[in-house]
């Protein structure tokens, strides 16, 4: 198993999506850890975190199943304050 699961799921996932739409939505993505059936990647923002799963989880699906991971779970956790997030905070 490689140190950085992620690095393989992206590798597959650039190999299938326009390049400005794998820079746009996956460049700010971080790995965060590997528990064999979940890995947990840090995403900078809830919009982006959506966005991912809403478009791509066929790609990281596809990618887990290539690297024998059919079974593991990505979890997707919002690093700090997004857009959104302040946006609802300002509100009364």
């Amino acid at each position: 198993m490689t140190d950085n699961p992620w690095a393989a799921v992206l590798a597959h996932v650039r190999a299938h999506v326009d390049p400005e739409d794998f820079r746009r939505w996956f460049s700010a993505t971080a790995y965060a850890s590997d528990s064999t059936d979940q890995i947990t990647v840090w995403v900078p923002s809830e919009a982006i975190r959506r966005h991912i799963e809403r478009q791509f989880q066929g790609h990281i699906d596809r990618a887990l199943l290539a690297m024998g991971r059919d079974a593991t779970h990505i979890r997707f956790v919002v690093a700090g304050l997004g857009e959104d997030d302040e946006e609802e905070e300002r509100r009364p």
